[in-house]
């Protein structure tokens, strides 16, 4: 390319991005909408997810439970989500909304999930994306039914797609720059992903493979073998240390290595208590699957190989793959696992595939700028921009089906979160959008049922609070009890399994003047409630520890019904 061609190429970038939003101001205008639906939900609406206020509770515990210290932010979900949350919930004695309501991790998840929009919108930029086609691109992933949903209600999704995004940008521009800086950012978003949610381990994996694999067939062969170790290792080394640091830590505090497997609180033992995934078979299990991501990207599989044929026709398909291998492993590895009954059916488990699509997308037109970079690798293999007029009817085509498949998502979601079977977890949200008070269809019922979860919980925690208790009053495990402590006013007021002297206490509640235990039905999950292991009657009769003072039936689905006992006085032993 001569001098004056790259000099109009230049002023035709500079010409095409002018007039395009900076990535912050999109990040706030998506932060601010998603911030008002999700103060909606939870302050107006009362509408929660169990993990949500699981996590409100254990970064709670780290600040004011009665024994704070930072091992009580707990092992079985990976901490960033809580560590997030902590400098908000550090000045909730003032605004306590932030734990009572869970509007901590409300502004949380608003804030990963615009990111993930501003992340989405940098890679069309990245790439000189035609405006229409990158408004079009961006705003519908932006108001996608379940990315909206999982940007207000609190729970990790939403950092797990900021940090795939985050990723897939990077990788896209590393197999085009060779740039290490694009690698070792890629490996921090790993890591950091890994932090959020396990399954981003498996994409660490697999994108250190990939990475290894386009550094060994680069044209230069001179120590390529060297050259592939180190370029993976900066990928995985990051996510690798997190996961030893992470499980070192959980081995020396509760000698567990992997508490999310092996603790009694863990992702095994909720599903045995629970009757089983709900995977039958390995077919069936499967089916399930390919229609839980049918129903997230219905076209993503046409727009996908349409895509595919014409970059191999281009020799341009591994800025492809580098955008689908991490989004593409956490699917895989949900789909797996699920298969094996290892995890639950749930909807949210493959919204990676919603950025997964909406990053196809973007790249079903030809790029109109030269990636940014900060300095060239040696194997840099920066292709040629094509000319404007170049394959403008093939561009025209991939782009409408791009812009076909977002928008076709929007409406296929919008009715696919309303059936119990594919999204036992979502449908609810239709009594809160559409209320149908007089409505007496079944599922409808169910919904309202569902959409009720944790009311019971929540009027719990304002009895409790109401009879102005001293700090260790109140002794209850976290198993169903995380959701009575999150709505409490006055945290301190339970002993809880992250206190030092929780099983002391246990042992012999009068002693240490505990006044009140919070019992659930030693069936299903209460089974392993740390109450019920010591004290196995202790719902049915008080196991001669307690009195019965209230009984609680649960308005919310599959939640279990309470009872508080009052603790009796110790009997004075004679010599």
């Amino acid at each position: 390319m001569t001098a004056p061609d790259r000099a109009r190429q230049r002023d035709m970038q500079r010409r095409r991005t002018r007039l395009r939003p900076n990535g912050w101001l999109v990040f706030a205008l998506c932060w601010l909408a998603y911030l008002t639906v999700g103060y909606y939900l939870a302050v107006d609406q009362q509408f929660f997810f169990g993990d949500a206020l699981s996590r409100v509770q254990a970064a709670q515990s780290v600040l004011f439970s009665r024994d704070p210290h930072l091992s009580a932010i707990g092992f079985i979900f990976t901490p960033l989500t809580a560590l997030v949350q902590l400098p908000l919930i550090a000045v909730s004695p003032v605004f306590p909304i932030l734990t009572v309501d869970a509007l901590s991790a409300v502004i949380m998840s608003s804030a990963f999930m615009a990111g993930s929009v501003a992340m989405l919108y940098g890679i069309g930029r990245d790439r000189g994306v035609p405006p229409v086609l990158l408004a079009i691109v961006v705003a519908a992933y932006a108001v996608n039914p379940m990315i909206v949903l999982y940007a207000a209600n609190g729970m990790s999704e939403a950092p797990s797609l900021f940090f795939l995004l985050w990723t897939a940008r990077r990788m896209i521009r590393w197999v085009d720059t060779d740039d290490v800086h694009d690698l070792v950012t890629a490996g921090i978003a790993l890591a950091l992903g890994f932090l959020t949610r396990y399954d981003l381990g498996a994409a660490a994996v697999i994108t250190a493979v990939f990475v290894a694999t386009v550094t060994y067939r680069r044209p230069d062969r001179t120590r390529r073998r060297d050259r592939a170790l180190i370029d993976a290792g900066l990928v995985l080394l990051p996510a690798a240390a997190a996961f030893v640091v992470w499980s070192l830590t959980s081995w020396i505090i509760n000698g567990e290595l992997l508490a999310q497997f092996t603790s009694e609180y863990g992702n095994a033992a909720i599903i045995a208590e629970s009757g089983g995934s709900g995977s039958s078979s390995l077919g069936s299990a499967l089916g399930f699957s390919f229609t839980e991501m049918f129903l997230l990207a219905p076209l993503l599989p046409v727009l996908l190989a349409v895509v595919a044929v014409w970059r191999w026709r281009r020799r341009r398909l591994r800025p492809l793959v580098a955008a689908i291998v991490a989004g593409g492993a956490v699917l895989a590895f949900q789909t797996s696992t699920y298969a094996l009954g290892s995890t639950f059916g749930f909807l949210r488990f493959y919204l990676a595939v919603v950025p997964l699509m909406a990053t196809v997308a973007l790249l079903a037109v030809p790029e109109r700028r030269t990636v940014p970079h900060r300095r060239l690798g040696h194997d840099a293999q920066v292709p040629p921009l094509l000319p404007p007029g170049r394959h403008r009817l093939r561009s025209a085509a991939a782009a409408a089906l791009a812009a076909v498949t977002m928008v076709a998502a929007i409406g296929v979601t919008a009715v696919g979160i309303t059936s119990p079977r594919y999204a036992p977890q979502e449908f609810a949200l239709a009594t809160i959008v559409h209320p149908q008070p007089d409505s007496v269809d079944p599922v409808h019922l169910d919904a309202r049922t569902v959409a009720r979860s944790f009311s019971t919980e929540r009027q719990l925690a304002e009895y409790l609070d109401a009879l102005d208790l001293p700090d260790g009053a109140v002794l209850t495990d976290t198993v169903y009890g995380f959701a009575v402590v999150a709505r409490s006013a006055r945290p301190s007021q339970f002993v809880i399994p992250s206190d030092q002297d929780f099983a002391e206490i246990l042992n012999d509640p009068a002693r240490y003047r505990v006044q009140y235990l919070l019992s659930v039905p030693n069936t299903g999950r209460g089974r392993s409630d740390a109450l019920n292991l010591r004290y196995p009657t202790l719902y049915e009769n008080g196991a001669d520890v307690g009195v019965l003072t209230l009984e609680a039936p649960n308005q919310g689905a599959d939640l279990p019904d309470w009872r508080i006992y009052r603790v009796l006085p110790r009997q004075v032993e004679l010599p």
